[in-house]
């Protein structure tokens, strides 16, 4: 999306709501957003409102620039890039504007770049990347107010000026990142980062249930070229196999109908729920059966662009894990993301 110059990437609408100036960046449309949930569970609705994993992108010649923001309802880290080059991180407080003063490093402008640039995005991209929630989770939402350049101007990047292919990614909270203490260190922006590729995160925390809605939006999206879908963990307990089968399979086939586009299922990482001293328990023996039910989802559909991935392959550590068993640490994101970028990289 390009708004007053800049690119709004990972942005599918914006919204004005009263009483907050600004507009709050959304990675999902308000129709999608409001369709997510069933009857009882209805925690989706919310969390498509989170906008981590959204960037404002822009170029300017001016090396100082001010930009506006709020997160309006929780606190949350910004972290600002100069392409691929860490520059800040930021602490917006809720129910405040926060005018941040960035200069580019003087340094930038003593190195031949022709030499170097052989990152994703080019140095003299300014990313202004909405990272999480730094206590509760892995998101939160963000306001864009006004960007000053001091009569600059400024454009979007050009093309050549990011990575040309781009990487969707669905799943619960561990694929928007919750465990990782800054977003830039979750698996899928630690894959993204090695296999050269922009990233689509449409993560939902507790809430990837596979809904008709999220299919049609995400097979209807069309700025994709690879996909992932990590399926299964936020629907174990809500979900019968049956149920869960079903939507999964319609969202897989949905998803890997143009067998163009390499689509990358991910089953249930380890968790807790594997280790059960009552290896009976419900939770254990669903988390078993939705790992089958998609070894064969994949196995039925056979397509040459759908591929297979289990999540114990990934993370074979279960002290990657944070101490709520579930959701990978800095270093299990890390150790994710390095072994699917290498298991992707030769079918992409």
């Amino acid at each position: 999306m390009i708004y007053k110059g800049m690119q709004l990437h990972n942005v599918e609408a914006l919204e004005q709501i009263e009483g907050i100036p600004g507009v709050v960046l959304h990675r999902f449309p308000a129709d999608v957003r409001n369709s997510l949930g069933t009857d009882k569970e209805q925690r989706g609705r919310y969390i498509s409102a989170y906008s981590t994993g959204c960037e404002i992108r822009f170029v300017t010649s001016s090396n100082i620039v001010r930009i506006t923001l709020s997160a309006p309802i929780e606190d949350g880290d910004i972290v600002v890039y100069n392409g691929d080059f860490v520059h800040s991180v930021h602490r917006l407080t809720a129910g405040r504007m926060h005018t941040l003063q960035l200069e580019s490093n003087p340094r930038f402008h003593e190195v031949n770049w022709d030499k170097i640039e052989t990152g994703r995005f080019a140095h003299n991209v300014w990313r202004i990347f909405v990272s999480r929630h730094y206590v509760t989770g892995p998101g939160f939402q963000l306001a864009f107010h006004h960007l000053e350049t001091f009569g600059h101007g400024h454009r979007p990047p050009h093309t050549h000026e990011v990575p040309t292919k781009r990487l969707i990614a669905y799943g619960s909270s561990i694929t928007h990142g919750s465990g990782a203490m800054v977003n830039h260190n979750s698996y899928i922006q630690q894959a993204a980062r090695r296999l050269g590729v922009d990233v689509l995160n449409k993560g939902m925390g507790g809430s990837c249930f596979c809904e008709p809605a999220m299919a049609d939006f995400l097979a209807g999206h069309t700025e994709w070229d690879i996909a992932t879908l990590e399926l299964g963990v936020n629907m174990r307990e809500l979900f019968t196999l049956e149920q869960f089968s079903s939507l999964a399979r319609a969202l897989i086939d949905r998803m890997s109908a143009d067998r163009s586009k390499p689509v990358f299922l991910i089953t249930i990482y380890p968790n807790s729920a594997d280790y059960f001293l009552n290896g009976t328990a419900p939770v254990f023996e669903a988390n078993q059966q939705f790992i089958r039910a998609i070894q064969d989802i994949h196995r039925e559909f056979n397509r040459p662009n759908l591929h297979l991935i289990e999540g114990s392959d990934l993370l074979n550590d279960f002290h990657a894990l944070a101490s709520d068993l579930i959701h990978p640490s800095d270093y299990g994101h890390m150790l994710i993301g390095e072994r699917l970028a290498a298991r992707m990289s030769h079918l992409i």
